[in-house]
């Protein structure tokens, strides 16, 4: 298991990078204004453009929406509506870019960005917000956040995407299971893993927990991982080697998976956040480990008084440590032959109204400042008390290396398979995470040298 992939990874670089060079103009949604050409085109601002959203199924109800106001305040651009899969997202737009089809504009979060970006296949947007209307009006830590995320590492760096949303780990419990059994909230990993274990009753099909077996899988792990050892820094010896196998986060994570069908469904083996939602809130299940973004799904399945969306529990000396959750955005793929009535979307779709729109029904935190003073955001609990822990000093952030353009295939290609394992029983915690690191370190040493 601690054999590198890195062949692998520099070899599938190699083969898009290629790929993008030939590209040709074949880019959707062409107006017949364009020209032909790798680097697209501005086109005339009307005719039809495609939009591929990464969240395809779960956000599909509010992007048409958005796209119906978005079309009647702009009689002259149609927009194509593609939606794709969060789990498919990543491959459909790699494989996309070797065959010459992407979109005009499309979803592109912090933790896909890097891996886009060294492919040369998004459009700088900097100039365009700094014109904009926009301008001064998002998040500054968001937009910060997604020029680190674009493979500078930095916040100084190129944006390539315009910030919708941001994300906040959440544990949702179950307020009427709690109350029958006589249990506090999990608001510490102790009263967690008390909770469940006493809410597990296998006879009735009762669990205290489901836990991520399936895609998504490892940043649920490192999560709970950095969580319990309290560790505060994804890197370290100069940024030049990883923690996550450090010694606490090997013991921590023995411990998180050991609740795998012991107080958990052995289905969640190969559970992704979709059906893992499902499954909470369809069952008798105490305690689900999601986002912000499942909310109101919850609220939609079993009203809002029997359950609650809290922080993650704090561990040593009562501090908060969680790993980072990748903003979300909207980007322009550069080889779009429409790129004036693709950013005219974004901007539409970021301004006040619309952004707010958008996160009220997602549950997530706005990324237009005038968006995240509506009332809303306060009387959802669960975005409201994330806000408060990010805002209070009461959590510290561990930030993933979004930055790294192997870190996708790393976190997901590389061990999401092996995580699996070690669910299992067949690979322990500390290969698993010595194999990791190896990979990490790896991919880092090469970000350092192309860097330097």
């Amino acid at each position: 298991m601690r054999s590198s992939s890195r062949g692998a990874r520099r070899s599938a670089a190699a083969v898009a990078v290629s790929a993008v060079l030939a590209l040709t103009a074949t880019a959707c949604g062409d107006d017949g204004s364009g020209s032909s050409g790798d680097k697209g085109a501005e086109g005339s601002g009307k005719g039809e453009i495609t939009f591929w959203d990464n969240n395809g199924g779960v956000r599909t109800d509010i992007w048409k929406e958005i796209i119906a106001d978005f079309e009647k305040a702009n009689p002259d651009i149609d927009v194509k509506y593609v939606p794709i899969a969060a789990t498919e997202y990543q491959s459909k737009v790699d494989t996309s870019i070797q065959a010459k089809g992407l979109p005009d504009v499309g979803g592109v979060g912090a933790a896909m960005l890097a891996g886009f970006a060294a492919q040369n296949a998004l459009e700088p947007l900097d100039d365009r917000l700094g014109k904009s209307s926009l301008n001064g009006k998002l998040n500054d830590d968001m937009v910060k956040s997604l020029k680190a995320a674009g493979g500078g590492g930095a916040e100084d760096s190129t944006l390539y995407s315009v910030p919708t949303s941001a994300n906040n780990g959440v544990l949702y419990y179950r307020t009427d299971l709690f109350k029958s059994a006589g249990l506090d909230a999990p608001t510490t990993w102790d009263k967690f893993y008390e909770a469940a274990d006493k809410l597990t009753d296998k006879d009735k099909n009762a669990f205290g927990y489901t836990i991520r077996g399936g895609a998504g899988s490892i940043a649920q792990a490192l999560d709970a991982m950095y969580g319990q050892s309290g560790i505060t820094s994804f890197w370290d010896n100069g940024n030049e080697k990883t923690t996550v196998n450090d010694p606490k986060n090997v013991a921590a994570l023995e411990k998180y998976t050991g609740l795998f069908k012991k107080v958990t469904p052995a289905a969640d083996l190969n559970n992704d956040f979709t059906k893992m939602v499902a499954q909470w809130d369809s069952g008798t299940i105490g305690m689900l480990n999601h986002n912000l973004g499942s909310y109101q799904d919850h609220v939609k399945a079993l009203g809002a008084d029997k359950f609650r969306g809290i922080p993650q529990p704090v561990g040593p000396g009562g501090k908060r440590v969680q790993v980072s959750n990748p903003v979300d955005g909207l980007g322009i793929f550069k080889t779009s032959k429409n790129k004036d009535a693709a950013w005219k979307f974004i901007e539409f779709a970021t301004e006040k109204a619309q952004n707010s729109k958008f996160n009220e029904s997602a549950g997530q935190v706005p990324s237009n400042n005038d968006a995240g003073k509506d009332a809303w955001v306060a009387e959802a609990e669960p975005t409201k008390l994330a806000a408060e822990a990010l805002t209070d000093g009461s959590t510290t952030i561990v930030q993933l290396p979004y930055y790294l353009p192997d870190w996708n295939t790393i976190s997901k290609t590389d061990n999401e398979p092996a995580f699996q394992k070690v669910l299992n029983g067949s690979l322990s915690e500390k290969e698993f995470l010595d194999t990791l690191a190896d990979q990490l370190n790896e991919a880092q040493g090469e970000w350092n040298e192309q860097k330097g």
